[in-house]
């Protein structure tokens, strides 16, 4: 198969016999042939350690925010959902308070407005945090820095800290106690291709017998 480097490639270059059809076509065959082959190298280990994790959290009575920026603010608000009605898990996201948060942001700077958003919903050791970020944050970076001050914040709280992250995980992979990490191993789509398994690993947890309790709606009208 021509890699899809190549089609863009070519794509670009006038004098290409390759027609606009067939580059179409060979983009969406590439984009799934990595994602593919990006689902075969995930560690599923882990994925099972984090279910087992987060439904401890919820048998210990904990709740569970989870923290997202960008299209992982999407993701997080979706997710909140499907642990509430399909998990019986009481689960939060400060992103779906759009007025707490900008104020916060306007107030008192972009670094912290989740951190006080965690304290101020008293994040206690029997909650959970679980991100979603495409480098889990860095400090060092200057990246998704708002992540890293609010798992500091839940860590001073003695709260369990999950993710699902990209690249190497950054600060999130560092101090969560189980993390899946999506393997970037095509350079030039790692948001995409992070965001969109994202979805896949947490509607796996969500669906998963240690921790759905309703039926989704589809499946029950059989």
């Amino acid at each position: 198969m021509t890699s899809l480097t190549g089609l863009l490639g070519a794509l670009n270059e006038q004098t290409s016999p390759v027609s606009i059809d067939a580059v179409r076509t060979g983009f969406a065959a590439a984009f799934v042939s990595e994602t593919i082959e990006i689902l075969q190298q995930l560690d599923l280990g882990a994925i099972e350690r984090l279910a087992l994790g987060l439904a401890q959290v919820r048998e210990s009575g904990g709740r569970l925010f989870i923290l997202g920026v960008g299209g992982s603010a999407a993701h997080a608000s979706h997710a909140v959902n499907d642990f509430r009605k399909l998990c019986s898990f009481e689960a939060y996201a400060p992103t779906d308070n759009v007025s707490e948060l900008t104020a916060r942001a306007n107030d008192d700077g972009w670094e912290t407005c989740f951190a006080e958003w965690l304290l101020g919903s008293r994040i206690a050791a029997r909650d959970g945090v679980l991100v979603f970020s495409v480098g889990g944050g860095s400090p060092e970076k200057n990246v998704s820095v708002n992540i890293v001050r609010a798992l500091e914040a839940a860590g001073a709280a003695g709260a369990h800290v999950f993710g699902i992250v990209g690249r190497n995980g950054g600060f999130t992979r560092r101090v969560a106690e189980e993390c899946v990490t999506i393997p970037s191993i095509h350079a030039e789509r790692v948001t995409p291709h992070t965001e969109g398994l994202c979805a896949v690993v947490w509607h796996l947890l969500v669906s998963h017998p240690l921790l759905q309790r309703a039926p989704t709606k589809w499946e029950s009208l059989r």
